[in-house]
């Protein structure tokens, strides 16, 4: 038996299909006899081609439609004009009826694209409130960690507050023992002072004359080798300061290249992306701007369909 039917053409989850004649026996995407025309309905325009010439050919020898093919030849009258041919009506009468038929669907197909663009408009406005309410999400989640951050903040200031109170305090303490303590020593010094204060004289008197001549001696003696320190001291501040020269030029080499990196990840990729504006901005967006100029605008996490469908017929286009 010869059928007319669908052949599947096209990538995953995009595809078209030919209508095609072929015997039933053979595999979907197997041999055909002849190719009628091509019906792509996942664009919006429903791209629908044939030869009706051929189509009418083929129904009057006896080929049967498939049952999709069958609803498209309905749709387009193909099975009404073959009906009147087979009730025996002339070529007048059969494009008269045509022409009654084309304006009843005309009216239907009018009526059916008004209620389709009242979809499209409930899909945006519903995309937009969802829109909406995630930007409210994030600012709200935002202020909650910002009014967290600020009570962390202010913990840790009283914490460090009373931290250096309990310290001032400590060391009021210290200091008050401390002066007690010295004052109780200035008198016992005092009064041990009183007693000895013949004999501890004496004794001074010879300690300062013994410790003048022990300088003099020790300064005819270091002469010579404080000069020999000095000089020794200057060359290792000389090579300090080369080590601190050297340490400082090198991070400043290293950051350098960084900074450029920085610089050159900022230019590339796109300024805006779709997620951050609104359904009906973006499929403007899309319209008004070439191919070159939207790559990357529209991301892998964009679920919104109205989106997804304006990208695909600009890329069509």
């Amino acid at each position: 038996m010869i059928k007319i039917r669908l052949q599947r053409k096209g990538r995953k989850k995009r595809p078209f299909y030919h209508i095609v004649v072929a015997d039933s026996r053979s595999p979907r995407d197997g041999r055909i006899i002849e190719q009628l025309g091509r019906f792509d309905n996942v664009s919006e325009s429903k791209q629908l081609t044939y030869d009706e010439e051929r189509v009418m050919h083929w129904l009057k020898i006896g080929a049967q439609p498939s049952d999709t093919v069958r609803s498209i030849f309905k749709k387009e009258g193909i099975l009404y004009k073959m009906h009147l041919l087979r009730w025996g009506k002339s070529e007048e009468e059969i494009e008269a009826a045509l022409e009654e038929w084309r304006q009843a669907r005309e009216e239907k197909s009018k009526e059916k694209d008004v209620s389709r663009k009242a979809q499209q408009q409930e899909i945006l406005k519903a995309e937009e409130k969802e829109y909406k309410k995630q930007l409210e999400e994030k600012a709200a989640a935002a202020a909650k960690e910002l009014e967290r951050q600020k009570a962390q903040e202010e913990a840790a200031k009283a914490e460090a507050e009373a931290k250096e109170t309990a310290e001032e305090e400590k060391a009021e303490a210290a200091e008050e023992t401390a002066d007690e303590v010295e004052a109780k020593e200035e008198k016992s010094e005092a009064a041990a002072a009183e007693t000895a204060e013949p004999e501890a004289e004496e004794k001074k008197e010879e300690a300062k004359a013994e410790e003048k001549e022990e300088a003099k001696a020790e300064e005819t003696e270091e002469a010579p080798a404080e000069e020999e320190v000095k000089a020794d001291d200057s060359e290792e501040e000389e090579k300090a300061e080369a080590k601190e020269e050297e340490a400082n030029e090198e991070p400043a080499k290293e950051t350098a290249p960084k900074e450029e990196k920085k610089a050159e990840e900022k230019t590339e990729g796109p300024s805006q992306v779709s997620t951050d504006m609104t359904a009906a901005e973006a499929i403007d967006h899309i319209k008004n701007t070439d191919l070159e100029g939207l790559k990357g605008f529209v991301p892998e996490d964009e679920d919104r369909v109205t989106v997804q469908r304006a990208w695909e017929s600009k890329q069509e286009d």
